[in-house]
């Protein structure tokens, strides 16, 4: 069909579809043709234990994947597993891509059961008492070879959630609740 033969209407369409599509961000235009793997490692420091996969794989979240890092990020002290927010693997994978860093996450808390957060709590003031860890929304981590500062600034920078520095203790906190930090 040669330009001739178009209506005004016709083109005025096109340009207009043409225009909608400019303004889409490109992560919208991007999710469209390709949904690719979304990996992440885990160690607890606790437990010894390690787990690895990919949690995301075109566009569908890895039930089997999930429930095996549910169960490394339990809560230690009473054995009690509970699912993990998909927001909070979402948001360390954000870390790691953040870090061009592929590995290993070392975790020092995931889940915790009330009665462990109870028991925390009573020991420490930097315990909340209704804590993200008891809705599996939070963990506190650290990565070998990337200093505790670069690994907040790093996590802030993505205002994804809540960010706590503890950087005598070697680790932050980050959670999928509001943005925030502290320490």
């Amino acid at each position: 069909m040669t330009i001739e033969c178009l209506t005004r209407r016709q083109i005025l369409l096109g340009l207009s579809g043409v225009a909608v599509a400019t303004m889409l961000p490109n992560t919208a235009q991007a999710s469209r043709s390709t949904h690719g793997v979304k990996d992440l490692h885990f160690f607890n420091r606790h437990t010894g234990e390690r787990s690895q996969g990919s949690f995301w794989v075109d566009g569908q979240y890895q039930a089997e994947t999930l429930t095996e890092f549910n169960q490394v990020l339990r809560d230690h002290r009473q054995n009690v597993a509970a699912p993990i927010d998909k927001r909070l693997f979402e948001y360390l994978y954000k870390l790691q891509l953040t870090l061009d860093n592929q590995d290993e996450i070392h975790v020092i808390s995931a889940y915790r059961s009330p009665r462990t957060n109870q028991m925390l709590a009573s020991k420490s003031k930097g315990v909340a008492k209704k804590s993200y860890h008891m809705k599996g929304m939070a963990m506190d981590i650290a990565i070998p070879g990337i200093s505790t500062k670069n690994l907040r600034d790093a996590a802030v920078s993505l205002k994804l959630g809540g960010v706590g520095f503890y950087p005598r203790d070697g680790f932050i906190h980050v959670d999928c609740g509001p943005v925030r930090r502290w320490g």
